[in-house]
């Protein structure tokens, strides 16, 4: 591991799954962690997308430390996406793998963007989660709000959800459990100001006291 001069640690390597393998960048900041935030990229992006960098930066400062997970379909370097069955089996061996990896943390948030965030949402349960943060959660297909995936964001688990106002993927509506905040502007690639919804991120996590600065 790298640990630059701001004590916090760095490192990226590759997790085995029964699907490839998947890559892991870590952050860590300076002292003990008691929080993981483990994040997943969108369907044809990757974990280096605008609004995964500003969460991580926000969320480092704050004490939480962030892992990005690059699906095995993205290392191999495919753009199309695999099965959702074969996402949420590698993202399964990626935690198991990880939280053996970090035996000393005591709580584990998951989440992602876009495709990212509803494998978290659909595993959740099965890596026994904390909670969960849904960056531009696709509530349907482009035109077709009869095909909605709400019932992904139904986990009984506290679930922070950031969509922009101008999504064609559509706004989820907030349920128990479920808090949406929509920020003005942003479309599904949440790139018109990834500082503020990062800071919508940290400051959820601080209500809860899963933030220590």
């Amino acid at each position: 591991m790298r640990r630059p001069q701001n004590g916090r640690v760095r490192h990226s390597d590759e997790i085995e799954t029964s699907r490839g393998p998947a890559r892991a960048d870590l952050d860590l900041p300076a002292g003990p962690v008691g929080t993981l935030l483990v994040l997943g990229h969108g369907a044809g992006g990757d974990v280096d997308a605008p609004d995964l960098l500003a969460v991580r930066d926000a969320v480092v400062e704050a004490g939480v430390g962030v892992i990005r997970v690059t699906q095995p379909y993205r290392v191999a370097g495919r753009r199309a996406p695999a099965p959702a069955g074969h996402l949420d089996e590698a993202w399964r061996a990626v935690l198991t793998t990880l939280r053996k990896r970090h035996p000393t943390v005591s709580r584990w948030v998951v989440g992602g963007r876009s495709s990212g965030a509803r494998v978290a949402c659909r595993t959740a349960r099965a890596t026994d989660a904390a909670g969960i943060v849904a960056l531009a959660f696709p509530l349907h297909p482009p035109g077709r709000p009869e095909r909605t995936r709400a019932g992904e964001l139904a986990t009984g688990l506290p679930t922070l959800v950031v969509n922009g106002d101008r999504d064609p993927f559509g706004v989820p509506t907030p349920e128990p459990g479920v808090e949406v905040v929509v920020r003005p502007g942003e479309r599904h690639d949440l790139r018109v100001d990834p500082a503020g919804t990062a800071a919508v991120v940290r400051d959820w996590l601080r209500a809860r006291g899963w933030a220590s600065a």
